[in-house]
């Protein structure tokens, strides 16, 4: 009798569980199907809160939470819905309701945008095995292999998505980022170049292939694709600083002010690299067209934001005493009559000789002298001097040196001096220890020119 009790219950449980089984199945797409539309039609909290009771009576159903995670996201709330897309990837059922490789597609973003790379590149690797042929899940599988560091990976799928979509504009230009930072710069340009043939406004690739044949010297081409990167407003500042490096690498001072002003102008963060680089480079055009008041404003901003930026600091205190001594600021910035005339007070002056000769040389004055007539009798032969005045930035090295050396021999000249408004380094100075050559580096010229006879030229 007991058995036979036991027999009846258990087939009632059974029928039990199918009845409720195929309530289920029958309820499920019906609901389903309603939730979508309601979807659809822009109904938001409504299939939020029918998700919800779907749950509530089976939190085992993957079906609402899908579209609880949907309506969730067009909420603008995707870390609700991630939380939910979770569950359904742990649940693991997947159908006509819940597409498998659109359910990847979108979790996969969610996980990225949440910085969870490694769960995003876990459903990029499942999109490749679920759609074989569809080059943009190769493309994002190699994309996020080379943020982890993989990039010999990452080429392999990138070349895989181009294998099967050659226009795959993004996966040209991820490629040609990867050679470019592995220098490559051949294979870099290739890449580069497809991926602006198939996408003709990819400015940021154009910026790359300017690098590129800025590194190769050619700085027409680099120019030209600079130029074009500026029309991409994130990179316009950068694209104007590398147009003035190019022209300031070509010696043409005149073109790289403009271009560098222009990046100047519009810098909105003052800290960026682009921002120093653009101020210090338009220093350094300054510095060597002798303007040196713009100059110096501009190292004072970096210093501002960046103190231990290259030799700015170094630049400040060089240039220190230009801002409190006018002779000093006469020397470095005026004319090129009035620096013959300075160079030659200062002989004539501090150095109580007479000129025989003076020339303009690069970045100077050369000039030939002699004792004047009170310092030797009369019949002695006064030995000639070549003196050579450079107003330069940098400190000068021992080539300075055997410059003037060489010209010395030229001219049969055995004594010579050097005055300089910067200094000598430390090889220069034991170089020219045992040689007929004397030094006058920034400190010395500074009492030569309170000696000179000469007023300076801003207070004639």
């Amino acid at each position: 009798m007991s058995f036979i009790i036991i027999l009846i219950v258990l087939l009632g449980a059974l029928v039990g569980f199918l009845i409720w089984f195929i309530v289920r199945m029958i309820a499920t797409p019906r609901h389903a199907k309603a939730i979508a539309d309601q979807l659809k039609q822009g109904h938001l909290q409504t299939v939020i809160r029918s998700a919800k009771a779907m749950i509530q009576k089976d939190a085992r159903n993957p079906v609402p939470r899908w579209y609880l995670g949907l309506a969730y996201e067009a909420d603008g709330k995707p870390e609700l819905a991630l939380m939910e897309w979770k569950q359904v990837n742990q649940l693991g059922q997947f159908g006509p309701d819940i597409p498998e490789a659109e359910f990847r597609r979108r979790i996969a973003l969610l996980f990225e945008r949440f910085g969870q790379t490694e769960e995003a590149l876990k459903e990029r690797i499942l999109l490749t095995k679920l759609e074989p042929r569809g080059a943009a899940n190769y493309y994002d599988a190699g994309r996020l292999f080379e943020a982890r560091g993989r990039t010999d990976v990452a080429v392999n799928y990138l070349r895989k998505a181009i294998e099967l979509d050659e226009r795959l504009a993004p996966a040209h230009h991820q490629l040609g980022l990867i050679f470019y930072r592995t220098k490559h710069p051949m294979e870099a340009k290739a890449e580069f170049e497809a991926a602006i043939k198939w996408n003709p406004e990819n400015y940021e690739a154009f910026f790359y292939l300017g690098k590129i044949y800025k590194e190769l010297s050619d700085y027409t081409a680099a120019l030209v694709a600079f130029e074009k990167a500026t029309r991409d407003p994130a990179l316009k500042v950068k694209a104007l600083v590398e147009r003035g490096g190019c022209y300031m690498s070509q010696g043409a001072l005149d073109k790289a002010v403009p271009e560098l002003e222009r990046a100047v102008k519009l810098i909105k963060d003052e800290g960026a690299a682009e921002a120093l680089y653009g101020r210090y480079f338009l220093a350094m055009c300054y510095e060597k067209t002798r303007n040196l008041d713009r100059a110096i404003e501009q190292w004072e901003k970096i210093y501002a934001k960046k103190p231990g930026f290259r030799d700015v600091a170094e630049k400040l205190t060089q240039y220190q005493e230009y801002r409190t001594d006018d002779r000093m600021k006469d020397f470095l910035t005026c004319g090129r009559e009035e620096f013959m005339d300075i160079c030659k007070s200062v002989v004539q002056g501090a150095m109580t000789l007479s000129i025989r000769d003076a020339a303009e040389i690069q970045n100077g004055v050369e000039i030939i002298a002699v004792e004047n007539d009170s310092d030797k009798w009369l019949g002695a032969k006064k030995i000639p001097r070549l003196i050579r005045f450079l107003r330069v930035s940098d400190n000068l090295d021992e080539s300075s040196i055997r410059a003037l050396l060489d010209q010395m021999k030229k001219l049969s000249v055995v004594r010579g001096a050097i005055v300089t408004s910067s200094s000598f380094s430390r090889s220069a100075m034991e170089f020219a220890e045992n040689r007929s050559v004397e030094l006058y580096q920034k400190e010395q010229l500074q009492e030569m020119l309170k000696k000179s006879p000469v007023s300076a030229p801003s207070r004639r």
